[in-house]
């Protein structure tokens, strides 16, 4: 943005027109010498005319002219005048007319000047000859003015047979002028676009610099935050983990400690996973997926989840649907579902997180627009407008509230940009030492019917899921197999691991699946060339569903994608996105219609 903005400053401020009227008006100060010098040898030929009277007009003349000049050399240096062309041109033009007919007349004047008429000639048409010479930077004037300058004099020359002579020797003299003008006018324009074409070099010069600068700024922030977060988090995995072998003649971690380092390791997976989503979405290659779901339903599920937390530091936890939401028939919300998931989860996770006591309620609402509005406001410390608009800056953390806690201060520049990219907006607002509240406001369709997605994931109880599946896993790393593997027979499925591409394109070919989850990097065949090779094949398997597992490279995603996966997950890997993807697969098999998302 920056870099176009720059752009359009330099092809307004430097275009050809607005240079030529700049070297133009740059003229007018020795056009005005000029015609000044050459008064005397027009006074001193006109005291031989015998009509005094005219001759005092033509000073008349003369001196409107200068004025006029005078006037318009102060009135061109203004700077809202200069940026209007139009005007300019306007002005200039008037201005080369009024001389051009002080030249007329003139040539007029000479008609009658007795023994003074062929020098009162001459000088018209060296006037006429100067006039075209300081319209040469703006070829509009050039023609119209410098034309108007040469009509006068050739005029009244050709008018008279014993002038023969001389008019052809002044029309030779103003056709010279003319070619050279038109000579110079070209070259002019030719350096006006190499200067246009110089300064937009220079703003993009600049522009790759500024953004050269915030990228190393972002990439100094990101090193940074991580160092602290995952020092952090590893050392206290680190130290539980001491206790669990006995080291140091220790006794086992209790379970206050194992939880402690649980907490710690999510901590670390969540700073990790928003720093990727921050960091794709800064390079514009973070995409969405939308489509008619029930946020109703989805922020009554994170209340649920959360109530818990905010028991356990003694806050109320409320959520407050209004009506005309809670009909059967009531509409859809027309967005991403998990990314409107993670931006509502991070709202009420930074809620409870900065609320010591008092309350959190959620509150979901059509607005004056037609838009879903979801509200989460918090008793807690409160912000103020400097430190709320810093707090959507990316890597940006509030001292005076986040002593003590955990993030990458990424949370809210993340969910702005993604409520953005669904045609949404999140904004805020707070009082210090009252509260703060955050609304999100999604697109909604009172005509569109919510989606039902598929539930894969065990219930609570340990049962098995709505549909058992045989997943073919093809992944070269074998702790990276071993947790994807754990998680998958977890959500109740059976599986086979393959090391690399050639051996699971091998196995596909003669070995029935549900599901395929291959990984975007392995050797000797990587991601997207298998799922390329196994879709090409003419069998049944061609059309099962397949996820491809990245690292979180969109680039990687995008080639998983393109050879033919239904859907991505990137890792680390979870229970719930593993279900996502899954789900996603499936659904996509089922309607035959590729999804695009990433879990």
């Amino acid at each position: 943005m920056l870099v176009e903005t720059q752009k359009s400053h330099a092809r307004g401020g430097l275009s050809a027109n607005h240079q030529a009227l700049d070297t133009q008006a740059a003229l007018l100060p020795y056009a005005l010498a000029v015609f000044t010098v050459t008064l005397p040898a027009y006074v001193w030929a006109g005291s031989h005319a015998p009509n005094a009277a005219w001759m005092t007009a033509t000073f008349g003349i003369f001196a409107l002219a200068w004025g006029y000049f005078y006037a318009a050399v102060s009135w061109l240096k203004r700077p809202e005048i200069r940026a209007d062309e139009t005007r300019r041109g306007q002005a200039h033009m008037v201005g080369g007319l009024i001389w051009a007919s002080a030249v007329a007349q003139i040539a007029a004047f000479a008609e009658g000047a007795g023994p003074a008429r062929e020098p009162l000639m001459m000088i018209a048409v060296a006037g006429a000859v100067l006039i075209i010479f300081f319209a040469s930077p703006w070829l509009p004037s050039l023609l119209l003015v410098g034309g108007a300058a040469a009509a006068g004099p050739l005029f009244f020359l050709f008018s008279h047979p014993e002038s023969a002579s001389t008019a052809n020797l002044s029309w030779g003299a103003i056709a010279l002028a003319l070619a050279l003008a038109l000579i110079v006018n070209r070259i002019l324009r030719r350096q006006f676009a190499l200067a246009a074409e110089r300064e937009i070099l220079i703003a993009d010069r600049a522009g790759q610099m500024e953004q050269a600068r915030r990228l190393a700024q972002s990439k100094s922030d990101l090193v940074a935050t991580l160092s602290h977060e995952i020092r952090n988090g590893l050392t206290g995995v680190a130290h539980v983990l001491t206790a669990a072998v006995g080291a140091n003649g220790r006794s086992a971690p209790s379970r206050e400690q194992l939880s402690a380092a649980l907490d710690a390791a999510n901590d670390l997976i969540a700073v990790l996973n928003t720093t990727l989503d921050s960091e794709t979405a800064e390079a514009g290659r973070l995409e969405v997926d939308t489509h008619p779901f029930d946020a109703v339903a989805l922020m009554r599920d994170l209340v649920l989840l959360n109530r818990p937390n905010a028991a356990m530091k003694g806050l109320e936890l409320t959520l407050h649907v209004a009506p005309e939401l809670i009909a059967q028939d009531a509409g859809a919300t027309i967005a991403d579902t998990h990314r409107v998931r993670q931006i509502l989860a991070n709202l009420l996770g930074n809620a409870l997180k900065f609320t010591v006591r008092g309350r959190v309620e959620a509150r979901i609402e059509l607005s004056a627009s037609g838009r879903l509005a979801v509200e989460v406001a918090d008793t807690g410390p409160g912000l103020t407008a400097d430190e709320l608009e810093s707090a959507f800056e990316p890597f940006s953390r509030i001292a005076r509230t986040s002593a003590g806690t955990s993030g990458a201060g990424l949370g809210l520049s993340l969910s702005r940009q993604l409520a953005r990219l669904m045609g949404g907006e999140l904004s805020g607002h707070s009082a210090l030492g009252v509260g703060s509240c955050f609304r999100l406001e999604l697109p909604y369709d009172q005509a569109a019917t919510p989606e039902r997605e598929l539930d894969l994931v065990p219930a609570p109880s340990g049962g098995e899921t709505h549909t058992r599946l045989r997943v073919l896993i093809a992944e070269d790393d074998g702790l990276n197999a071993a947790m994807l593997r754990a998680v998958v027979e977890q959500l109740g499925h059976q599986v086979v691991h393959a090391v690399d591409g050639r051996r699971a394109l091998e196995l596909a070919k003669v070995c029935e699946f549900d599901l395929l989850m291959i990984d975007g990097r392995m050797p000797n065949m990587d991601g997207p060339a298998c799922i390329a090779a196994i879709r090409a094949l003419d069998v049944d398997i061609a059309r099962v569903p397949i996820v491809g597992v990245i690292g979180g490279d969109a680039d990687e995603a995008k080639e998983c994608v393109d050879a033919g996966a239904d859907t991505v997950l990137r890792k680390p890997v979870s229970v719930a996105a593993v279900a996502r993807a899954v789900a996603d697969a499936i659904a996509a098999e089922r309607s035959e219609l590729p999804t695009r998302s990433v879990a």
